[in-house]
């Protein structure tokens, strides 16, 4: 009986688990387009250079990103990437060792901790690969 949960919680953890990350990365993509203004000026109030140009990018690379991570499609190399753009936005976003101590830090470096445990779950998935249910682990027909 235990060896049956074990590999069912093998089989579904990681799935569940990219799906998941897939969610994360969807919302915030779909905010840099849907409030714009928004992100232009908190882009701005931090110092960002080429503002349109890394706003849309970013955004194109959350939602393409949580695309392929929700179907499992070239899921070594999209969650890399989003590893690298998360510690990106990290360093960049919320440089809380720069802040005044505040509410305003407090928030900058429970989002900069919150982002580091996301990037090692994507360094995770970048190791692991899209386990079952993925079109990386689709089977051969033939």
């Amino acid at each position: 009986m235990l060896q049956h949960i074990s590999t069912l919680v093998t089989t579904l953890s990681n799935p569940a688990g990219r799906i998941i990350l897939a969610v994360y990365f969807v919302l915030p993509g779909m905010a840099k387009f849907l409030q714009y203004d928004f992100h232009v000026g908190y882009m701005a109030s931090k110092g960002m250079i080429f503002i349109p140009f890394f706003l849309i990018l970013s955004g194109v690379i959350q939602v393409g990103g949580a695309a392929a991570l929700f179907v499992g499609f070239q899921t070594r190399i999209v969650a890399f990437l989003l590893a690298g753009l998360t510690l990106i936005i990290s360093v960049v976003m919320h440089t809380f060792w720069i802040m005044e101590e505040g509410l305003q830090r407090s928030h900058a470096t429970q989002n900069f901790y919150k982002n580091m445990g996301i990037m090692a779950g994507l360094l995770i998935l970048t190791s692991a690969g899209a386990g079952a249910f993925s079109l990386d682990n689709r089977k051969k027909s033939g």
